[in-house]
């Protein structure tokens, strides 16, 4: 008897949006520009000459703006140090929200300074209050400043890096595949074969990564039209022109609802993807295994953290690539990542480079006879032929 499959998470049917970082500079710019217009124009409480004010505020809104413009432009040697010492894929840093926050709160006190000086050069009294949001906006820029650099130099550092990116993997694990039941072995069974094939889906736009799929609405026109919808693509993957992204069964969906529920992007994101975090782990391992490098302390720290993203995900059930209706039936077939994929994009390509280390093989070895205990069947394979890799590397002399 066939046991159902888990159903997949919210996050994985529904993409998360964020606000833009051009979408708040303008809020901030227009929050900025009403208060500097209305506040000046409060006469309530202590106040003084509009005329005096001109002067300081112009001197806080330009002010604040360079200091922003100074401490970014040093920042950007920040983001290259990184990107050549882990990987051109990290974007913890330069994808940092605080990196727009910041700069936006910035336009927002110059608007506002700016708008405010223009307000109240015509007014013969004008409220300390004027000043006083002028001041308190560059105190809460020069705070977001200061975090802004701790941030960065704390991305330049190993321990840091490997945390976040664990943590940022982890979230993504447990939020996309649930915990399997004691009843289920995590046996990746043959998924039941679908109605006839309607037609294809290509896409048709310019080439982009996969970063997210948004699927609720495509699981209602599914439903409506009595089809089953089977991605060919996956999250992570880069499409072209032209290039099947999904196969229509029973019924048939409008193509554009099947594009549509496809979000892409320049690069990966960590949104519905647990193979970024494995991939950039395995980045980061071989740069420091390259001859360039030669760190095998630092391969074995990045493997160390790949072993915990593995083990975490040995306890999730994996086999969530069938989305159903509100009735039950089967609308949508993902294409998500196997045990062998995981193992692959974790370990495989590491054994070469680290031929010269036995630490490190010492260290891959240990890990994957760990693993041999926690992974399902479908994964014993995969595992026994990559310890037979690293055990015949390491039976070979150095």
């Amino acid at each position: 008897m066939r046991t159902a499959p888990p159903a997949p998470t919210g996050r994985l049917l529904h993409a998360r949006r964020q606000l833009r970082a051009e979408l708040a500079q303008v809020v901030c710019a227009l929050v900025g520009l009403g208060l500097g217009v209305l506040m000046p124009r409060l006469a309530s409480g202590p106040g003084m000459q509009g005329s005096r004010l001109v002067e300081p505020l112009m001197t806080l809104g330009i002010g604040v703006i360079g200091v922003v413009s100074l401490i970014y432009s040093l920042l950007f040697g920040v983001v290259q140090w990184s990107a050549s010492s882990f990987s051109p894929r990290l974007r913890l840093f330069r994808g940092d929200p605080l990196v727009w926050r910041t700069f936006a709160l910035a336009i927002g006190v110059f608007v506002y300074c700016a708008a405010a000086a223009l307000t109240s050069a015509d007014q013969t009294h004008v409220s300390v209050l004027v000043p006083g949001v002028a001041i308190a906006g560059v105190l809460a820029t020069v705070a977001l400043i200061r975090q802004l650099q701790v941030r960065a130099f704390l991305s330049l550092q190993l321990a840091y890096v490997l945390e976040a990116v664990t943590t940022a993997g982890r979230a993504v694990i447990e939020d996309v595949y649930p915990v399997r039941s004691a009843g289920r072995t995590n046996v990746v069974g043959r998924p039941l074969a679908p109605p006839a094939l309607v037609r294809t889906v290509t896409w048709s736009g310019r080439s982009e990564v996969v970063q997210q799929l948004d699927l609720l609405d495509l699981i209602d026109s599914a439903a409506e039209a009595g089809a089953l919808v089977a991605f060919r693509v996956g999250v992570g993957e880069t499409v072209h022109e032209g290039t099947p992204i999904a196969d229509i069964h029973g019924g048939d969906v409008p193509g554009d609802v099947v594009r549509r529920a496809v979000v892409l992007g320049a690069e990966r994101s960590f949104d519905q993807d647990p193979m970024l975090a494995i991939r950039l782990l395995a980045d980061i391992a071989l740069r420091a295994l390259s001859p360039a490098i030669n760190d095998p302390a630092t391969a074995i720290d990045a493997i160390e953290a790949t072993d915990g993203l593995l083990r975490a995900l040995a306890r999730r059930d994996i086999d969530v690539r069938d989305v159903t209706d509100s009735g039950g039936a089967i609308r949508i077939r993902l294409k998500l990542p196997t045990w062998d994929d995981y193992l692959r994009g974790a370990l495989a390509d590491l054994v070469p480079p680290a031929a010269p280390f036995e630490m490190v093989l010492v260290r891959l070895r240990r890990l994957l006879e760990n693993l041999a205990e926690m992974v399902p069947p479908s994964a014993q394979d995969e595992l026994a032929r990559l310890q037979a890799r690293v055990n015949a590397r390491l039976a070979q002399p150095l």
